[in-house]
């Protein structure tokens, strides 16, 4: 059996918790490092749907991209889904574990995740970090340059994103590629001044499609520009803990919908 402390360990090898931003709460959210693991469920988002999808199948561990906490809680009552969680996983003996920023850092993380989706080559960060190896946002080429319509289309097809926001298009060629999962609006600059044609996110503002004339900003949504992370973590755990049954969820956790 494998304990939580030995998973963290893994964890914290490949996203290690000095990479994260100073506003993060990557790391054990819930639980305790001595408990024995047998299974595990893999999500982006802790609700309290997960946690009771991770009882129901015998999860004694969630591990998710996104914290449950985030900001200190003072109570742990019923008051907000975060206590209510809190509540559930501890009643339940099922710990949560979360790496957030520390994997969008880290090198081969959520960002080179995103990246091997699109097809990137020669990946570099965008805004590297000092003195140590990660860093913000990722940038790299495509292997044939395409049209501004048509890579919008392939990454809509790719990330399955059912309302893709961007830039007017102008027939430009697209080469060279930035990218930053979930919100990396404060990356536009990087990206212009590191020579990229578009700037591919999960979140922008309305004045961001401003600011950058002749940088396309393609904004993908949040949990969409993530949601495959939740492969990157079950293949990282499954590969290290052979005996470790690991469970991707089932549950949808976008709290964003689109109606025409």
């Amino acid at each position: 059996m494998t304990t939580l402390k030995e998973i963290i360990s893994l964890l914290e090898l490949a996203a290690p918790r000095s990479l994260q931003e100073s506003y993060d709460n990557s790391g054990l959210q819930v639980g305790f490092p001595d408990a024995e693991i047998g299974k595990v469920l893999v999500c982006l988002d802790v609700t309290e749907e997960i946690v009771a999808e991770a009882a129901e199948k015998g999860c004694s561990l969630i591990v998710s991209h996104h914290p449950l906490i985030f900001k200190a809680l003072k109570t742990v009552s019923d008051a907000t889904y975060q206590q209510r969680c809190v509540v559930k996983a501890l009643t339940g003996g099922i710990a949560i574990y979360s790496a957030h920023t520390s994997l969008d850092n880290a090198p081969g993380g959520v960002n080179y995740k995103i990246a091997s989706i699109i097809g990137l080559d020669n990946l570099s960060f965008l805004s590297p970090l000092e003195g140590r190896e990660g860093g913000s946002g990722v940038i790299g080429s495509l292997p044939e340059p395409m049209n501004d319509g048509d890579f919008v289309r392939m990454l809509a097809e790719r990330f399955g994103v059912k309302c893709v926001r961007h830039s007017r298009l102008v027939g430009k060629t697209v080469s060279k590629v930035a990218i930053c999962g979930g919100a990396g609006a404060f990356l536009a600059a990087d990206a212009r001044n590191a020579g990229a044609d578009c700037f591919v996110s999960g979140e922008f503002h309305y004045h961001d499609f401003f600011e950058y004339p002749g940088l396309t900003l393609v904004e993908l949504g949040h949990y969409q520009s993530e949601k495959f992370t939740v492969d990157l973590l079950a293949d990282l755990l499954k590969s290290a803990f052979p005996a470790l049954e690991v469970l991707k969820t089932e549950i949808d956790t976008n709290p964003i919908e689109y109606s025409i």
